[in-house]
């Protein structure tokens, strides 16, 4: 609500200060226009001194300039506004988000070691209880690698060693790595092409996008999940297309899903959890790479498509190979 009113107020803003210098283009124009007609009419019965000579209307140009320039700036300043507001509300979901995912394993935690702590405990129960306080510990381990890592990302202090590999064989690999992960089974996903081409890449980088993309696939399914990844080659991209059976993204969501903190609400699967930092850290893996990723699908209910295009090696410029050769030590 408060960033209802908000936006509402700056909107009020930006309306007045349209009418105030509407009306002064109105005026200034009507004693423009007033001052001509007089000149034409009765000019010839003024003095020579007072008549009214083209300099005169250098005036009236500056300050139509002064207006439109206000006017611009005006918008600006409103195009801003609008922009940290809604930074400001994408931040505070990403606090909402993020204090909820961190305070889940924390309580976790906590109460096995109260049970530990104030209840006898038999040696099978006490492994399980350990076992399951180390998974909730790495959990949060992620959680924070992930937002340090984003913030080093950012600023362009994140090395990533790219090597020259194999297409299908390294996405073969990440695949099946990512769906042991996340418990796909075999018969539920499929990696499809047989692409000999070479890519310069950062496999542990490329892992976090496969691993996202199926973690994406999992949650936001409401049956089981089966995945399609078919990989081809050109004499200049290497072309991945992703395909899973989740509820699909509408149009509207499928500009905004790589964007910071953004996070598809579904009310099929309301209790999916995460920060809506995933695609966002996808996408500038992808950049880093000199690809680029995108999202198709045909509705809601309908599954999705991610492309991934990437450069075979044979057709990067000297340029971006001096500049994955350049991190590759500064790792």
């Amino acid at each position: 609500m408060r960033g209802k009113h908000s936006l509402f107020y700056h909107i009020l803003i930006f309306i007045i200060a349209q009418l105030v210098w509407l009306s002064l283009l109105g005026i200034w124009i009507y004693w423009y226009v007033s001052n001509y007609i007089i000149f034409e009419k009765v000019g010839d019965q003024i003095s020579p001194q007072l008549i009214y000579d083209v300099q005169n209307a250098l005036p009236f140009i500056l300050g139509l300039i002064l207006l439109i320039g206000l006017s611009f700036t005006t918008s600006l300043i409103f195009r801003h506004l609008n922009v940290q507001l809604r930074i400001t509300e994408l931040y505070d979901n990403f606090i909402s988000n993020v204090t909820h995912e961190l305070k889940s394993p924390l309580s976790s935690i906590q109460l096995y070691l109260e049970t530990l702590k104030h209840r006898d405990v038999s040696p099978e129960k006490s492994k399980e209880f350990v076992d399951l306080m180390i998974k909730d510990t790495d959990r949060l381990q992620r959680l924070i690698n992930s937002i340090l890592e984003i913030s080093a990302q950012e600023k362009k202090k994140l090395p990533h060693n790219f090597q020259v590999c194999n297409a299908t064989t390294i996405i073969k690999e990440l695949m099946d790595e990512a769906c042991e992960k996340f418990r796909v089974g075999k018969e539920n996903y499929l990696v499809s092409g047989d692409s000999n081409c070479e890519i310069v890449a950062a496999k542990e980088a490329l892992k976090i996008v496969f691993d996202n993309l199926v973690d994406n696939a999992v949650k936001y399914s409401t049956k089981t999940a089966k995945i399609i990844v078919s990989v081809n080659c050109s004499p200049t991209k290497l072309l991945i297309q992703f395909t899973d059976n989740g509820i699909g993204i509408n149009s509207k969501e499928q500009k905004k899903i790589f964007n910071k903190f953004y996070r598809i609400y579904n009310r099929e699967i309301p209790n999916v959890k995460g920060t809506g930092l995933g695609l966002y850290r996808v996408r500038e893996i992808i950049k880093a790479h000199a690809g680029k990723i995108t999202v198709s699908s045909e509705g809601e209910g309908k599954g999705s498509t991610f492309k991934i295009e990437l450069p075979v090696y044979g057709a990067l410029s000297k340029k971006q190979l001096k500049k994955f050769l350049k991190t590759e030590k500064s790792v």
